[in-house]
């Protein structure tokens, strides 16, 4: 008998769960619906069931916006002109033919 009634409740459980995910599916295909059952649906800040299944991630919320634009560091926000400097070529000094291969071997 005992174990007539556990698998009873087991089974009163698994639907119940399951009509609760079946109504968050429902309410998170219409907007509307999860507007009525919650009136501050829309707010940026409201979470639920509903709106971590229409986003697809349960681990964190959306990110909030940016109310300013990053400001550009101060370091880079001026180009110092730049002066031409000559340098010699150091290959002009080496004497690449002096070491040719012997002419007889």
């Amino acid at each position: 008998m005992k174990g007539r009634m556990k698998a009873h409740s087991g089974n009163f459980i698994a639907a119940f769960v399951s009509a609760a995910f079946l109504w968050a599916l429902a309410l998170s295909a219409s907007p509307q619906l999860h507007e009525r059952v919650h009136p501050d649906a829309n707010s940026p800040e409201h979470t639920c069931a509903v709106t971590f299944i229409a986003s697809g991630s349960y681990d964190h919320s959306a990110h909030v916006p940016l109310i300013t634009a990053p400001v550009p560091a101060v370091q880079f926000s001026k180009i110092l002109a730049l002066s031409p400097q000559w340098v010699q070529s150091p290959f002009l000094g080496a004497s690449i033919f002096e070491h040719a291969p012997p002419a007889f071997a």
